[in-house]
């Protein structure tokens, strides 16, 4: 138990298929209730989908655990009516202050400009994150979450895959259309499955304190390489609700986790930190990281989604914020696959382009593991230089490394885009999340993004677009002068959106293509490619 949280305790009941009901077989099943299985929930609900979710607890995960949001993991969940309500609870911070010994080295700003709607990034405990998705879930009629469902064995065939579902009432099956594991790092439906989990496994091991205490000090992310109260080590500082900081230590490679978790031990580190400050020690937790993904995120008609695909370290926010962007990539095309408008060939890309992303992540997760540890002496005099250099040159502050913070990965190599045949400036190219901006629509101020809510849509710079059809699928025109108007510029700036231009735009708010004047033959061929169907 937490001092400043009380746990909540989901009621267990009975499936119908215990009781010789529910003999159809679900359209989506998500093994694991935790942050990325409920917003995968959430979004297949949202898109008409009825989804089954199995988890083997039956309350909210134990300590702060994850804590950092990024605006685009925000503006996914402001897309499924939450966005808002959890910016306003967490603590948004966009600066990062980096101190190499007592004074600072490196600075950074994670949001230079304005004009967006969420903030540059939020701290909120994992409890209170995963409290508000449960309370979404159980008011949506489409959502059916069972608590106390232990997945222990699953079959597929051609066409469905059958799960056996341990209950405190016995064990029954259930029949799924496709399912999806959610179940952490430690996923036993990847094990089922037989898939690998390769990767690297780091030896440092680093403590979490949260702490409750009144500190002056500010909301921002501060990181110390070898302060004088953690001498050869680094420390990393957070502030999160209820007067809650998360406090990092590492540890080194040696050190024996029970030992360090005791408050015998932990709280001489705080002392020496905060020196009189008065505090109480709320949660410890000793952690060892890896940075490894599976080969394949889909199996037949089990996918593999969050950190039952990929585990990256902690430093840089990108694990909770990947697998949330992992459900925002898989939700839409489940939806259009079971609902007939695509073929099940669309769900080879999320493979193709959440391996991609894990990949990137993985890649800068690594490198910022390989600065904050360095492996050799002549490592660990290369960062040590760096640090030192930060403090006056210009040109070493890029090389600090603490961790990169979370940002989306640009589907660059994705089969589902169309090249570019024209010039375009700035970051909207085929495959990037879209940047929001600030519209005008029937005299009211809104977001880009809250107008991205549906399917695909061309968005219009001016007259000539039209609905463009491939089946029984079409797209939304959006034309900017009729539907919307860029009052302050900013929708133009950033798509460079010069007389004539078009844009196709996804369901999950990413580009398909663009073009400088509208062609219906061409639009017509970016969305069946976006759709697989080339």
């Amino acid at each position: 138990m937490l001092n400043t949280y009380s746990y909540p305790e989901f009621a267990y009941r009975a499936s119908p298929e215990q009781a010789g009901g529910q003999s159809a077989p679900h359209p989506v099943v998500i093994i694991g209730g935790g942050p990325v299985g409920l917003t995968l929930a959430l979004d297949c609900a949202w898109r008409g989908l009825p989804v089954v979710v199995l988890d083997d607890n039956n309350t909210v995960s134990v300590g702060s655990r994850a804590v950092c949001y990024a605006k685009r993991t925000l503006e996914i969940w402001d897309r499924l009516g939450l966005g808002q309500s959890l910016a306003e609870r967490g603590i948004q911070w966009q600066v990062g202050k980096v101190f190499f010994g007592q004074t600072q080295a490196y600075q950074f700003n994670l949001l230079t400009e304005a004009h967006h709607k969420m903030p540059a990034m939020i701290n909120l405990q994992q409890y209170y994150l995963e409290e508000e998705l449960v309370q979404a879930c159980q008011a949506n009629p489409r959502v059916d979450l069972r608590w106390k469902h232990k997945v222990t064995a699953l079959r597929q065939r051609e066409d469905a895959v059958w799960l056996t579902v341990e209950t405190p009432d016995g064990s029954f099956d259930l029949q799924a259309l496709w399912a999806v594991a959610a179940d952490g790092a430690n996923s036993d439906t990847r094990r089922l499955l037989g898939a690998s989990f390769g990767g690297q496994v780091f030896q440092d091991r680093f403590l979490i304190a949260d702490v409750v205490m009144k500190a002056a000090f500010p909301t921002e992310r501060w990181f110390w390489f070898d302060p004088p109260f953690h001498r050869h080590q680094s420390v990393l500082l957070h502030k999160q609700c209820d007067n809650i900081w998360r406090i990092d230590f590492q540890l080194g490679r040696d050190a024996d986790p029970e030992e360090e978790k005791k408050p015998e031990k932990v709280i001489p580190r705080l002392r020496a930190m905060l020196g009189e400050v008065p505090f109480e020690l709320e949660w410890v937790s000793v952690y060892q990281f890896a940075c490894r993904r599976a080969d394949q995120f889909r199996h037949g008609r089990v996918l593999l989604i969050g950190d039952a695909a990929h585990q990256v370290s902690p430093f840089g926010a990108r694990g909770a914020n990947s697998g949330v962007q992992d459900a925002d990539n898989l939700a839409w095309k489940l939806a259009l696959v079971i609902q007939g408008q695509a073929s099940p060939d669309l769900l080879q890309s999320y493979h193709e382009e959440r391996a991609f992303a894990a990949d990137d992540n993985l890649r800068n997760s690594t490198r910022s593991t390989d600065f904050i540890s360095p492996k050799s002496r002549a490592s660990l005099r290369l960062r040590n230089a760096v640090l030192e250099l930060a403090r006056t040159e210009a040109f070493a502050r890029p090389l600090v490394n603490s961790g990169r913070l979370s940002t989306p990965t640009p589907y660059t190599a994705s089969p589902l885009n169309t090249a570019d045949t024209e010039v375009f400036a700035g970051a909207m190219r085929p495959g990037a999340p879209c940047a929001d901006a600030p519209v005008m629509v029937g005299g009211q101020s809104r977001w880009l993004l809250e107008l991205l809510r549906g399917g695909f849509v061309l968005l219009s710079f001016g007259a000539g677009a039209q609905e463009v059809r491939v089946g029984d699928l079409s797209t939304q025109v959006l034309e900017v002068g009729r539907d919307l108007s860029d009052g302050q510029g900013e929708l133009t700036r950033r798509y460079d959106g010069q007389a004539g231009t078009v844009y196709l735009l996804r369901p999950d708010q990413h580009v398909a293509a663009r073009w400088r004047r509208f062609d219906a033959a061409a639009a017509e061929a970016a969305l069946r490619r976006a759709l697989a169907l080339h």
